[in-house]
């Protein structure tokens, strides 16, 4: 299985290469995989055959692939599938000092979809902001738009594929600041043509995060408004609801409204219910979405496969006293009679918002991530503990960890029941994202702790739920984690093993296939994925990255660079999948 120096240098040649759409009775192939179990993503058994990969694009798939080939793969027992798509991924800043995506590309993820926030539009002040609130990675902010900073990934060279979602925080950010006031109608016009910019320059749709400042400021007309900009440039709504738990049916409903006022297709991230008082509330969730559906909405969700998220420590405190931005936040801290006032309402019961500490509870609270070094060796302690070192509460323990890191604190909360995570897995509509970077286990990665969904997201879904626990088969997985996604992103020639596709393939050992990443260990990487293709170029060799330049800006439908591009009038002129 190993493939020589001269093949490998005509591989990461072919990368920029133009399609090589070769009939199926040619007497060679650049790379034939042969004998392996195909899941073609279509949610079909599996069957024994063939993959004939030429130039960038996948040439045979079938019994048995006719002729000889510069690089022969024997697959013989092992699984061969599309490249998994990473419905919500993180790796923005990641990327930028580590091409390789290392934690997602040994789990065969070869589309990184990035959003709940964006890398653009920015103005000057946001440029200034993310240059000056930056953690453990360091990188220049000199990109504008978002199309500029997703064309610097690809000119940097990256392993997987990139796409991204415009965010409706940013666009709200760009244009009315951090401050919790409503756009005017001059405002959201400019708005929606910030939408329309990034859909031109290839976004997939508008993202939005509607528990974090200041998108939680935004009202159902203004995400209507820019997601009828996205939909009439053929993108979808997709969204961090703004609420996973106390107010989850109303929040799904708000979700189910923006799809049918688009016309575009929704998606709710990170799937789940939150706090164990909301536990019951799944069976009302699932039928709420599957009434939805069954009227005719195009709505779906994905997930991560733990029982904590992971988030900072903004969403432990009232969206008021973080309003104007970070900055603003940590010098309303340093007031004694706010941090009292902050403190009381981080105690009720019933809070008028989204307090994921209330729900997990101070020893549900465990803290990955610091930038100020002092403060490291807390890292991987709980808020709890933390407190209890301080003789202080652990409201109080958290705005003083605010104040004296200059940043939210990056914290993960145990919220949800492995019983509901194991139900949500099975569902039809559900397809997965991991909602983190893409690290490696080494260098400036070490300096923080990671999620462990960040290291096993994917491949947990095949050894967990697939081997072990059966909760769902073979080929409905890969369907969930290639077809679904691509189909429902709107994406040409990706998500499947067919003629004609982009060669985005992976080989693993389903025998084998394991995650080991856990929350006192994170930085460790999963095994089994043993050869991983990124658009015909071999990114990862019997388990190891290659370091070859083999990912792409993957572009939405409206992308002024491609024949027919551009926006549309409406929605309606855009076809969507069902």
């Amino acid at each position: 299985m190993k493939i020589s120096s001269f093949l490998w240098t005509a591989l990461a040649t072919m990368s920029a290469g133009a399609p090589a759409l070769a009939a199926e009775g040619r007497t060679s192939h650049d790379t034939i995989i042969r004998h392996g179990i195909i899941y073609d993503g279509s949610g079909k058994p599996g069957f024994i055959g063939d993959i004939g990969i030429d130039g960038d694009r996948i040439t045979y798939v079938g019994p048995h692939a006719p002729g000889k080939a510069r690089a022969e793969i024997d697959a013989r027992g092992k699984a061969v599938v599309p490249g998994f798509i990473n419905m919500l991924a993180h790796p923005e800043e990641s990327l930028l000092v580590d091409g390789r995506a290392l934690s997602d590309l040994t789990q065969g993820v070869t589309l990184e979809v990035m959003g709940e926030d964006s890398m653009g539009p920015l103005n000057p002040a946001m440029k200034k902001d993310m240059s000056s609130h930056q953690g453990d990675i360091h990188y220049d902010v000199d990109w504008t738009t978002l199309g500029e900073y997703l064309d610097k990934l690809q000119r940097k060279g990256i392993a997987p594929n990139v796409a991204s979602f415009v965010g409706a925080g940013i666009v709200r950010t760009n244009v009315l600041g951090e401050d919790n006031v409503q756009p005017s109608p001059e405002q959201l016009q400019q708005m929606r043509g910030l939408v329309r910019q990034a859909m031109e320059q290839g976004a997939l749709g508008v993202t939005t995060a509607l528990i974090y400042n200041p998108n939680t400021y935004a009202k159902t007309p203004e995400l209507m408004a820019l997601a009828q900009e996205s939909a009439s440039c053929g993108g979808m709504y997709i969204a961090h609801m703004r609420s996973e738990g106390d107010r989850i049916a109303e929040a799904v409903q708000e979700t189910i409204d923006i799809a049918r006022g688009s016309g575009a297709p929704a998606e709710i991230y990170h799937l789940k219910v939150a706090g164990r008082v909301n536990w019951g509330k799944l069976d009302a969730v699932i039928k709420q979405v599957q009434d939805a559906r069954a009227a005719g909405t195009r709505i779906t969700a994905d997930m991560y496969v733990y029982t904590a998220g992971a988030t900072g420590l903004d969403v432990a405190m009232p969206a008021w006293v973080q309003e104007g931005g970070l900055d603003k936040w940590i010098a309303r801290l340093k007031d004694p009679a706010i941090r009292a006032r902050v403190a009381a309402e981080m105690r009720e019961q019933s809070p008028s918002w989204e307090n994921l500490l209330q729900r997990a509870g101070p020893k549900g609270a465990l803290l990955l991530e610091f930038k100020n070094p002092a403060l490291k060796p807390l890292t991987g302690k709980t808020l709890d503990e933390v407190a209890t070192m301080r003789g202080v509460s652990p409201e109080e323990a958290a705005m003083q960890l605010v104040v004296e890191d200059g940043s939210r604190v990056g914290t993960a909360y145990f919220l949800m029941s492995e019983e509901n995570v194991s139900r949500e897995v099975a569902l039809p509509w559900v397809s997965f994202g991991s909602d983190a970077s893409a690290p490696a286990p080494e260098g400036v990665f070490l300096q923080s702790n990671e999620h462990p969904r960040a290291y096993g997201n994917f491949v947990r879904v095949l050894a967990k739920y697939v081997r072990d626990d059966k909760a769902l088969s073979m080929e409905s997985a890969i369907r969930k984690l290639s077809a679904l996604p691509a189909q429902n992103l709107s994406l040409q020639d990706r998500g499947e093993l067919r003629k004609g596709y982009f060669a985005d393939v992976v080989v693993f050992d389903p025998k084998t296939v394991q995650d080991h990443s856990t929350y006192d260990r994170p930085h460790q990487l999963a095994t089994g994925i043993e050869q991983v293709w990124v658009n015909g170029v071999q990114a990862l060799r019997d388990g190891s990255a290659t370091g070859a330049p083999s990912g792409r800006f993957v572009h939405g439908r409206a992308w002024t660079g491609s024949p027919g591009g551009g926006c549309r009038a409406t929605s309606r002129q855009w076809t969507w999948s069902k």
